[in-house]
């Protein structure tokens, strides 16, 4: 009973925080608030009994990923820009119909209830069998070193191309 609540809780500030950094104008701001959003996922891979998972998302993409954001937007200085949002009637059309299509499937999990609780609690059950077998961090690792190598590879080129771009882009304004 209470870890429905709390996963429901941690769900309900994972979407109120991504609502709301959708909707700040000033980028630190929106940083501020994906890193809520981070806490909160973290928070229901908890209930999920994925603690390595939490752990590696606070670590990550909470401390690592957000400071890397954080020094682009001021690197940048993004704060202060006069650029529009998508706005008119075209942007609200838009906007509106990701949100009911949003609200809709939210709409039809909570309707569903028996249906969906389900998949939540085998996956739970198939974590918790794989980590007694393998250990946490081989459920993890064993995935990332073997199916999924050449996009982790990727990963790793694509974030190094970004960090020397930050920094072309920044000694070319100096100059």
């Amino acid at each position: 009973m209470i870890q429905d609540f709390l996963f429901q809780a941690f769900a309900a500030s994972a979407i109120l925080g991504a609502v709301l950094m959708v909707t700040r104008r000033n980028p630190v701001t929106a940083v501020v608030f994906l890193v809520a959003v981070f806490f909160a996922t973290s928070g229901m891979f908890l209930m999920l009994d994925a603690h390595y998972i939490a752990a590696i998302n606070v670590i990550l993409y909470g401390g690592a990923i957000m400071v890397l954001f954080l020094f682009v937007i001021m690197l940048l200085n993004l704060g202060h820009a006069e650029w529009r949002d998508l706005r008119g009637p075209i942007g609200g059309l838009v906007g509106g119909s990701i949100a009911i299509a949003f609200l809709g499937v939210l709409t039809r999990l909570f309707v569903g209830g028996a249906e969906s609780r389900p998949v939540v609690e085998v996956a739970g059950s198939a974590l918790r069998a794989a980590a007694e077998e393998q250990g946490v961090v081989g459920v993890v690792a064993r995935p990332l070193f073997q199916e999924y190598v050449i996009v982790l590879e990727v990963t790793g080129v694509l974030l190094l191309v970004s960090i020397v771009g930050t920094i072309l882009l920044a000694r070319r304004e100096r100059t």
